[in-house]
């Protein structure tokens, strides 16, 4: 069943095959979407392309979401291939290597500038750009991680950025709601990608989630998509504003160990 047949999704934030873009866009793709992809440096072209070409994607454009004018040009560009669009997918993120290690407390002024800019602020900046170009009953998405609800060892400024984030796609669903756009956030557990190995000590965050998660396993870019496909579709025509958990059900913890286990 296509559940996007006849629908147009611009996916930002693609890096290479284990991004979560990726696994968004795979799943988009499987119902139905005509799919554009955007990647954010130039050294990503040779991974994004194949990719692309592989689900026969035509719509593959670079754009710095630092620049206003590249976020104006791809739109402009998306405008002419597809005409309107029904699907926004923002997956963007970053920090400093050096501050996703030690104390939240050493983050720099630039480095909390620049966490917050890319990671936060593109939303907006993105959703505006499309709003001429979205159809009514459109949906932007973002990806969103647990560390901006509760503290996440080394997370530090991306927790900030991530909160930044949630509480941005609260104000866009108000804002867009009177136009039938509704806005909304995945919150997905740990997966291993190009961005998360920037995290120190990620590994062991990988099997400490395993371990505890009380499906007892970490979840993937295809449980991603499959809830990015629910959130683009009308089947979730009622859902704006929300933080939808995709970790396993990490996040319902309290105290993962009980306390016979203590030392």
């Amino acid at each position: 069943m296509e559940l996007l047949a006849g629908k147009k999704a611009m996916i930002f934030g693609i890096a290479n095959k284990h991004s979560i873009a990726w696994g968004i866009a795979q799943e988009l793709h499987a119902h139905g979407a005509e799919i554009g992809l955007s990647y954010a440096i130039p050294k990503l072209e040779r991974r994004v392309m194949p990719l692309a070409e592989s689900l026969g994607i035509s719509f593959v454009e670079r754009c710095d979401v630092t620049v206003d004018a590249e976020i104006e040009a791809i739109f402009a560009q998306a405008a002419d291939h597809f005409g309107q669009i029904d699907i926004l997918v923002h997956s963007i993120a970053f920090a400093g290597r050096d501050e996703l290690s030690g104390r939240f407390l050493e983050t720099s002024r630039q480095g909390f500038q620049n966490a917050l800019e890319i990671s936060a602020f593109s939303l907006v900046a993105l959703s505006k750009a499309a709003l001429p170009i979205m159809n009514p009953g459109g949906s932007i998405m973002t990806m969103t991680y647990y560390a901006s609800e509760k503290v996440v060892p080394y997370y530090n400024v991306m927790a900030v950025a991530k909160a930044a984030l949630e509480t941005s796609v609260r104000y866009l669903a108000y804002d867009l709601g009177p136009e039938a756009i509704r806005v909304n956030a995945i919150s997905a557990g740990p997966i291993k990608t190009l961005s998360a190995g920037g995290i120190a000590d990620f590994r062991k965050m990988l099997r400490y989630t395993e371990e505890r998660t009380p499906m007892r396993r970490n979840v993937n870019q295809e449980e991603v998509g499959q809830t990015a496909v629910w959130l683009a579709s009308d089947l979730s025509s009622a859902v704006t504003g929300e933080i939808i958990h995709v970790d396993a059900g990490y996040h319902i913890l309290g105290m993962p160990e009980p306390p016979d286990t203590w030392s």
